[in-house]
């Protein structure tokens, strides 16, 4: 037994293989080239530091230059962090050297995108996760792609090798004094993106807050280094209307009670909705991204995260979006934790969290509860998101106190009905009648879950617009073969 135990180690020991650290097969680029031959396994967890490997820094478009080639695959990090000169560069020399069928991965991003305009048409090919307004053009012209997928399992893209980026594209704050750059507003999946990656371009933003949680990489990691200075753009919340004045004021009087969890999205209705949780007590943040929305009620004391048993007494993000303001409010504060989204959307985390409120919102609603968030007709618009990684979570709550909304004005801007008695042709269901509980517009709130489709009915149609509930009572009728009864006065 001990000469076999002997053997093993020998064996081992010839090895240059770290057991329980995931490791790259091929190396990355270092400028100690002497170590090329001997320091070959490099490590893949961005939070280790590779030995003898340092970024060569650069110019933006000298990155390329050694390492774009046609037909490759490139991850691009997202929403405030979107590296911008980076694409700009990437763009250019992918034109001047004539490549092709190079295909980038992203969420969505912010600022111009080059490669979605048409003269990049077999040049460079965009595949969004989630759709931004800078693609909707190029996707509707079949110029790029979207793929339908939860938020929650875009890492699973890259862990499972269906996606194999040969570059990342990321932005990062400065290094500290230990050599960890933070990947600042943007967490999500771009750290599944980063591990999967042949090389990783860095833009070092001194502007880019530091974050904690799952946001820091250390600078070995980075192959390529761009160093910058200037702002992230800023994203200031607008006014809400009147009716999504009321919408905020049903769900904070209604449904969100004093300790809740929340989730919200980015836009007017969540920033309504918040604004009314002013007179809340002991309220809590888990979401995939936040905004400014936040800010009054962390000043106020409303939000102190203490009921929640895991990550007690912090803000849980994945990504997030907003003005200078809020870039200040997170930038080296350990009470906010910037998290991959397979865990922030992670079912079994939201089930666990203290009376999870879930708030989104979508674009129309049937009368049988079918919800369409992603798409208007045929025409793609946005993506799942989180939607139904925590509409699922909170209604199966552990402590049963769990809340999942939506909300939505009961009008478009063109006097259209967003409660409809059929979804447009074409239209994608993003959650289900059987997934949806409450629905609330500026009219009120109808909680379907328990319903039948007659009572269903009902409840929608007392909460659309009264110009349009007459015409929603027949079309109900046509459908269901009785006409549903309004509440007596």
């Amino acid at each position: 037994m001990i000469l076999l135990m002997r053997r093993l180690l020998q064996k081992l020991s010839t090895h240059k293989l770290s057991t329980g650290i995931k490791l790259s097969a091929q190396p990355r680029f270092t400028t100690a080239s002497r170590y090329k031959s001997k320091y070959y396994t490099y490590v893949r967890e961005p939070a280790h530091l590779i030995k003898y490997k340092e970024p060569k820094f650069v110019c933006p478009e000298e990155a390329f230059q050694e390492v774009l080639k046609s037909n490759q695959k490139v991850a691009i990090q997202g929403a405030a962090a979107t590296p911008n000169e980076l694409i700009e560069a990437m763009c250019k020399v992918a034109k001047c050297k004539k490549f092709t069928g190079i295909r980038t991965y992203h969420m969505h991003t912010d600022g111009q995108l080059p490669y979605s305009e048409p003269d990049f048409d077999g040049i460079i090919r965009s595949t969004s996760f989630f759709m931004g307004g800078n693609v909707r053009k190029a996707v509707a012209a079949g110029l790029a792609d979207k793929m339908p997928i939860f938020l929650s399992e875009i890492p699973l893209v890259f862990h499972r090798g269906m996606v194999k980026p040969d570059i990342c594209l990321i932005h990062v704050s400065p290094p500290d004094s230990h050599g960890y750059c933070t990947l600042g507003t943007s967490v999500d999946c771009v750290r599944a993106a980063m591990v999967a990656s042949k090389y990783i371009v860095a833009l070092i933003n001194c502007q880019m807050p530091r974050t904690f949680g799952d946001s820091i990489v250390h600078i070995s990691h980075i192959d390529f280094a761009v160093e910058i200075d200037r702002k992230l753009p800023s994203h200031k919340s607008k006014p809400p209307s009147k009716e999504e004045v009321q919408i905020g004021k049903h769900v904070a009087e209604n449904i969100v009670e004093d300790g809740a969890t929340l989730q919200m999205g980015i836009g007017s209705i969540p920033d309504a909705v918040l604004a009314a949780l002013t007179g809340h007590k002991n309220l809590g943040i888990h979401s995939e991204m936040f905004s400014d929305g936040i800010l009054p009620l962390v000043e106020k004391g409303c939000i102190t995260n203490n009921m929640k048993k895991y990550h007690q007494g912090r803000t849980v993000g994945s990504f997030l979006v907003g003005s200078e303001k809020l870039y200040k409010f997170v930038d080296d504060n350990p009470s906010i934790e910037m998290l991959v989204v397979d865990y922030v959307n992670n079912n079994d985390v939201i089930k666990a969290l203290p009376k999870m409120t879930a708030i989104n919102t979508c674009i129309e609603v049937d009368l049988t509860g079918q919800v369409c968030s992603d798409s208007i007709g045929t025409r793609m618009y946005s993506g799942f998101g989180g939607q139904l990684d925590f509409l699922r979570g909170s209604a199966e709550a552990y402590d049963g106190k769990g809340k999942p909304i939506l909300a939505l004005k009961s009008m478009t801007s063109k006097g259209e009905s967003k409660i409809v008695p059929l979804l447009k042709p074409g239209a994608g269901v993003v959650t289900t009648r059987g997934h949806v509980h409450f629905i609330v517009t500026e009219h009120g709130v109808a909680n379907l879950f328990g319903k039948n489709l007659l009572e269903r009915a009902q409840a929608l149609i007392n909460i659309a617009h009264p110009k349009h509930r007459e015409a929603l009572e027949k079309e109900a009728f046509k459908r269901l073969k009785r006409k549903p009864s309004r509440p007596p006065c």
